[in-house]
């Protein structure tokens, strides 16, 4: 046995695996062997019911997505008031600065009015004493101004004269000095009106500018309250959003595990046949052919491999997108590698915290599902020219969907993933979704970064 070499060696060991293969086949008692257990292999009614009740979770996640969008549109509504009512207060603390200023000045003026009023009292005073001494003069000669008698009295034709002279002297003084004390009297009535009118206008500016700042103080608080409110709804809206989410993907798991097993049940008859089939021609061959060398057990054919699906590259940047469903939204956040911390804005980024959080902003996301494609900058307005543009008719899953405009510029970008939703990085305050494709201010143009 040790020396024998060759064919005969070579046959006699065909023989025996050939024998040996055709008693496993047929058993040695020449009947067919029993086959293994099969799979289980759920019920009909049991695939239905668990369809229907994903079916349901389905339709309650698309009845909170709606009424999330609502939410959100509502949210921007009461963010865009913010900004109105904070611009208003900030016009209101300018008026109120402005009014103070002038209030200010009025007094300045009203208190130099003063002072002039003051000094035209002083000439007033002056005038009141020159007449009082040239009236005492007039009485200390004897007569009074104007008066007949001072002429009538006089004793000597010299003495007319020097009265007739006093008196010019004293009527003309007297004269000047009361169109003095006049006008001083006219002078100080009228500083002092305008004083009091400067002041009082710029009094009942200064109250109502203040009442004004009062008022914007109070509205921008109000609406600062109702966006907190609106926040806090869509905070509640989005966790029970969340919560039917996963129920949803719990059941759709149950269809995808029944299904699973109803497949595996089928490949397991498909399979089954295929051995019988084999059976059956194993047999026959070995009917056929007497001489065990001629060959044996054969194979039963094996399945063809599939190959990858044409969209393979397509599916992987989406599956990357889907994976990173849940984070949070983080300004800033993002790259090719995954998650980052966001970073500051001076804004409302800083004040969702978003610098605390590890996360993607919409750009973000894009650029770490497409990392095996391309390098994308981290700004969606570039982003809308990396791809090849596509009108919105012909958008197709993995597609990058845009919105802006001309005026305001590109603000945001989302992946679309088919039946009207889309993936994206909404807000922040939100975290990474799916949501249905919204069309407001949507670019009309989609971005193809794979074929």
């Amino acid at each position: 046995m040790r020396g024998e070499t060759g064919s005969g060696a070579g046959a006699r060991r065909g023989a025996t695996i050939g024998a040996l293969g055709i008693a496993l086949l047929l058993g040695v008692t020449g009947t067919a062997i029993a086959v293994p257990p099969p799979p289980p292999n759920p019920s009909d009614s049991e695939i239905n019911s668990s369809k229907a009740d994903a079916n349901a979770k389905a339709g309650d996640v698309g009845r909170l997505t709606n009424q999330l969008a609502q939410a959100e549109s509502k949210l921007a509504q009461l963010n865009d008031d913010v900004e109105l009512k904070m611009e208003e207060a900030n016009k209101a603390r300018v008026d109120a600065e402005t009014a103070q200023d002038e209030a200010a000045q009025a007094d300045r003026e009203a208190q130099s009015a003063r002072t002039e009023s003051d000094a035209a009292q002083a000439t007033i005073d002056k005038a009141r004493a020159d007449l009082d001494k040239f009236a005492a003069a007039s009485f200390q000669q004897g007569s009074t101004i104007g008066s007949v008698s001072a002429y009538l009295t006089a004793n000597s034709p010299k003495e007319l004269l020097g009265r007739a002279q006093m008196l010019d002297a004293v009527g003309g003084s007297r004269l000047n000095a009361l169109d003095t004390m006049k006008r001083a009297q006219t002078e100080k009535s009228n500083k002092d009106a305008t004083a009091r009118k400067k002041q009082e206008i710029a009094q009942e500016r200064k109250r109502a500018a203040e009442a004004a700042k009062h008022e914007a103080d109070n509205a921008q608080s109000a609406a600062q309250h109702a966006q907190d409110t609106q926040a806090a709804q869509n905070d509640k809206l989005e966790a029970d959003k969340t919560n039917v989410e996963k129920q949803l993907f719990e059941a759709q798991q149950k269809v995808s595990g029944l299904q699973g097993q109803r497949q595996r049940y089928e490949d397991w008859k498909a399979q089954k046949a295929r051995e019988d089939e084999e059976r059956a021609r194993q047999a026959a061959l070995a009917a056929s052919r007497p001489s065990p060398s001629q060959g044996g057990g054969g194979r039963p054919s094996s399945r063809p491999v599939q190959s990858a699906p044409a969209g393979a590259s397509v599916e992987a940047a989406v599956q990357r997108a889907l994976s990173q469903l849940g984070l949070p939204y983080a300004w800033g956040g993002g790259n090719t590698s995954g998650p980052t911390r966001g970073i500051r804005d001076g804004g409302v980024a800083d004040r969702y915290g978003d610098y605390n959080k590890i996360g993607f902003d919409c750009s973000g996301l894009m650029i770490y599902a497409f990392a095996g494609v391309r390098a994308l900058p981290h700004y969606s307005g570039y982003q809308y020219n990396a791809g090849r543009k596509v009108p919105l008719s012909q958008m197709r899953r993995g597609d990058m969907l845009f919105w802006g405009g001309s005026a305001r510029g590109i603000h945001h970008v989302a992946m679309y993933l088919g039946n009207g939703q889309m993936v994206e990085a909404p807000q922040s305050g939100l975290r990474v979704r799916v949501a249905p494709v919204r069309y407001g201010g949507i670019m009309p143009y989609a971005a193809r970064m794979i074929g």
